[in-house]
Order: C-alpha cells, then structure tokens, then sequence
C-alpha cells in the first residue's frame, strides 16, 4: 500500500534559522516537557503475591546459627524490612520446618505469583520441596544461618532445571533487587507489545506470549499509516521543535523531515495509547524502503526510550522484550545495535542508527545528540546520541524459542566518528573479544546494551523463567 506524504508545511531555510546557534548541551531541556504532550501509556501498576517462607528447624536443637537462636525475632526483623522495601509487594509469611510442611503450603497456594524462601536456619528441606512446586522461587542465605542448606539446594535445583534463583550477599540492597523481579514478572503479564509488520506473527510471538506472559499483537502498514494521517500536526510539530532544540546538532534532516518523524511518534504512540501497549516495533527498513513508511520512527523510539517505554527497531521481539523485561527490571533503556567486533583494540562497537538519550532512565540525566539521516539510505530522521564513556555496560537478548539469554559485559572508551555504517556507534572494551566471535550465528547480529554492572539483576530474572544464561565475553 503506498503512503500518503503530509505536507508540515515548513521550508529548509525556516528550519535552520530555528537551528542556529544550537549549544552542545542545550540537550538537557527535557523534550517531553517542551512538547507538553499527553501522558505515556503507563507501565502497569500490579502488586504481586509473594508467599515469605522462613524455614529453619526448632530453636533448641544445636545447628547453625546457635541452638536457643531467637528465629522469631529475626523474622519479624526480616519481613518488616522487605515489606518497607519492596511496598508494591504484598508478602504472605510463613515458617515450615520440614519438607512436609512445605508440601502442605503448596497445597494451599494456588494464588500466589512465588516463592521468597528465606533460609534463617539449615537441614529443613523445605526450600527444595517449594522449589519442586514449579513456581518461581527464590532462595535467600541469611549469612551464617542458612549457608549449609542454601549451597546445597541451591545448586541441585539449578542443576533439575527448577525455577530458582539465589541470593547469598551481605548487601541489602542485593536480597531487594532480587525480590522486586516478582514485580516485573508481574508487569510482562499485564503488558503488550505491538509488531506493526505486514508478515505474519510466527513463534517468536507465540513464545513470548507464552513465556513471559505478554500477548504480541500485529500491526499493518495500513493500520500505522491511518494512524499517521489521524496524528495531530500540531503535536508532531511540537515534538519536532523540542527534538531539535535539544540537539547539539542537526545535520542533514530538513526540518519538514523532522516534523514528519514527529507526525510518527505520535502515531506509534496513539496506537499504543489504543491498545494499553508499553512496547512497539516496527518493520522499519522492509516497510520505509517498499513505500510503506511515511518517515522513520527513529526520533519516537528515543523518546518513547527516554520515557521508561520501549521502542525497538526492526521488529525484532527478541530484542523488544528484552527491552520489556530489562525496563521494568532495572528502570532504564536499552539501546539495540548490530555490533562492530575490533580484535586489534579489543573492542566491541555497538552501532546504530536508534539510542536513548537517558541512559540511566527517565529521571537521570540527558546526554548530547545530534539528529542525522537515516545511515544507510541516507533518508528521513535518525539520531547519534553521544553516549557517557567510562562506565560499565551489560549487554544481552532474551531468545523465548529456546529460552536462553546471551550476555556479556564491557566498559564504554568512545563515541566513534565514521561516516560508515549507523549513526551512533559506542566503542567499548571487552577482556575477550575472540570469545565474543563464537555466538552470532546462532543469536543473530543484534544485541541490546544497558548502562551499568547488571549481571545480578540478569541472572536473577533468567533463573525465574527458568532460562539459561550464556556468558559470551
């Protein structure tokens, strides 16, 4: 179906006249609050029911901690501190002191979303028989109490293939990271995601669908262009003006381009405005280079980004609902590239022609961008953002078909200038970039990075789902 162009009516000169003497970082003025545009779809408020079991045997048996240890009192002290740090979770405590016990729980708690199984004492096996139950369940050591039972058990039920993670750390916030993933495992199954393709779903979908929780929905070309000839005008142009106000530069785009990518976002989010989504992706290229596409919706998927949503490029659902799970995980965005591997520097690049601007999440700071054209047609609106250098990333993708997720770490070292390939290209360093050549063929050339040490919070959500985790470098 061939797109019907809209007119935004402002010439090449009326543009740079508004561009000029644009500061390197005059990005920080939010774009959302230029716009003054209508809420995001929200992120969906759930509390799930988390059942906290506390298992130790009788106090006046000699085991660690101590025999006469005061259990209660230490699980009146455990549990008013994960419910003052984890307020969107409702707890249901219990103690069992056996695996019978344990069983009996099982049996009446056919409602709860899983298992936080508290070890504040040893040799109940207890933690075991929850785990056997299927749901996801996570192991925690009280340090020098339940040290013994936690290694044990802990490895046997990863070793079944059981839904169970751990956490065995001195540092609070480590036993709270951990227990908050119930949240997003809750938010996937009251979320959407739009794949606006004109292919047809296959089993990635059904996967996620079934994995996750959360329901893939498809969207036409023509359905994305009605909703582009419905947007407000005024409103793209709005977005447009913030967007390049915010810009240290704008190189090739006029500014009837920008407007257009801002007619786009307002489609993509209309549309998910109309169907409750928090996640979109669009068959960007197939459906940009078949006439399809009436502007790239590279400038609405940063801003959808940079506003705790996701956006991701090429209808790739691997990549989106990494993107899902890892939003409501950590709070922050994650920018898909198809990576550059330089074995002479040691050296991956992550390149593409999307990237947030608001690395750290929605209420941290901007860094600069310059608005380009598309890379590789050299067309419509495109972003190079100049991400922060110095700082730890993790990157990986959730495959749901084979439920496996792909990961690995490096440390940001530039913002590459070269004309070739997509706009924003991160260089970072990794220990290993040979190790990195192994996995492409069967994970595919994208990955998706996020900003900051997230190998716990990783580990953590995989184990829940009962996925793997390869390390890749």
């Amino acid at each position: 179906m061939p797109i019907l162009k809209r007119d935004t009516g402002l010439s090449r000169r009326a543009f740079l006249a508004g561009c000029a003497g644009c500061p390197a970082m005059a990005a920080c003025a939010a774009p959302s609050a230029a716009a003054a545009a209508p809420p995001p779809v929200p992120v969906p408020e759930v509390k799930p029911r988390v059942r906290l079991v506390f298992t130790h045997i009788p106090p006046e048996k000699p085991t660690w901690p101590y025999q006469g240890y005061d259990y209660e009192g230490r699980k009146k002290e455990l549990t008013a501190r994960l419910r003052q740090s984890c307020p969107a979770i409702e707890f249901l405590p219990a103690t069992v002191h056996n695996a019978d016990e344990a069983r009996k729980l099982l049996e009446a708690d056919a409602e709860v979303d899983g298992y936080v199984v508290y070890m504040v004492g040893i040799w109940t096996g207890a933690g075991m028989a929850i785990a056997s139950g299927g749901k996801p369940t996570l192991f925690v050591n009280d340090l020098y109490a339940g040290c013994g039972e936690f290694l044990t058990a802990y490895a046997r039920a990863r070793r079944q293939g059981l839904k169970v993670a751990g956490v065995s750390s001195s540092r609070w916030d480590d036993v709270v990271q951990a227990v908050r993933a119930f949240e997003t495992l809750k938010k996937l199954k009251a979320s959407v995601i739009l794949d606006v393709t004109d292919r047809p779903l296959g089993a990635e979908a059904r996967a996620i669908a079934e994995v996750f929780g959360t329901p893939v929905e498809r969207v036409s070309s023509e359905e994305i262009n009605a909703a582009y000839q419905k947007a407000d005008l005024n409103e793209g142009r709005k977005w447009a003006a913030a967007w390049i106000k915010g810009a240290a530069k704008v190189v090739e785009p006029p500014r009837e381009e920008i407007e257009r990518s801002g007619a786009m976002y307002v489609a993509m989010r209309d549309l998910m405005t109309a169907r409750k989504a928090q996640a979109i992706t669009v068959d960007c290229l197939n459906l940009f280079y078949g006439g399809k596409l009436p502007a790239y919706p590279c400038l609405g998927f940063c801003q959808l980004n940079d506003d705790g949503l996701v956006g991701a490029c090429e209808a790739d659902l691997q990549s989106t609902i990494t993107m899902l799970v890892m939003a409501y995980l950590t709070g922050r965005p994650g920018y898909i590239s198809d990576p550059v591997i330089d074995t002479a520097k040691k050296q991956i690049i992550y390149a593409h022609c999307v990237a947030p601007t608001k690395v750290w999440g929605p209420n941290g700071p901007r860094n600069p961008y310059h608005i380009r054209s598309h890379a590789e047609d050299r067309k419509g609106a495109s972003i190079r953002s100049l991400l922060p250098l110095g700082q730890i990333t993790s990157t990986l993708k959730f495959a749901p078909t084979r439920r496996q997720v792909v990961f690995h770490q490096a440390r940001t070292v530039a913002n590459v200038e070269e004309d070739k390939a997509c706009r924003t290209k991160l260089a970072a360093e990794v220990q290993d970039p040979w190790k990195l050549l192994a996995e492409w063929d069967r994970w595919g050339w994208h990955r998706v990075t996020f900003y900051g040490d997230l190998r716990q919070p990783v580990e953590t959500i995989a184990a829940l789902l009962g996925f793997e985790v390869i390390v890749e470098g």
